[in-house]
């Protein structure tokens, strides 16, 4: 099984999370794709081919979940359209909201990506959930 893993990659303490989420998600025996260690990032306007197709094209081949990371007053650009795109393509989508509770987080998520996912508080409740998405539960 292999899970994609989407969230703002701007700033090293965002990569260092999806990192930390990339060594759980291999701890429990799944495959990963992590756009910026598997792609790169975008540095210029001329890189956006290369990221698309990437990221997308070839990143989406096999995948069988995504994570997002929803913390944040905003979500990336890239992170709710790769939630839409795994919507779409009836791939499950577990959103990880770690700064505060989604009931308290409307505004900044809208009611289109929680309804869209399910959503997960913490790295020990994604652990919980992914072990029940392995054994298919």
């Amino acid at each position: 099984m292999k899970i994609y893993i989407a969230g703002k990659l701007r700033d090293d303490s965002e990569r260092e999370f999806l990192e930390k989420i990339d060594l759980l998600c291999k701890s429990l025996g799944f495959k990963t794709f992590l756009p910026h260690r598997d792609v790169g990032l975008a540095n210029g306007i001329e890189d956006v081919d290369r990221i698309f197709k990437g990221d997308i094209i070839d990143g989406f081949k096999d995948i069988d979940l995504l994570i997002a990371i929803l913390d944040g007053l905003h979500v990336g650009a890239g992170t709710s359209w790769e939630m839409g795109y795994a919507y779409a393509k009836k791939i499950p989508v577990i959103g990880i909201k770690t700064d505060e509770p989604v009931s308290e987080a409307l505004e900044y998520l809208s009611a289109i990506l929680i309804g869209s996912a399910e959503i997960v508080s913490s790295l020990e409740e994604l652990e919980i959930t992914l072990k029940k998405f392995k054994s298919g539960k």
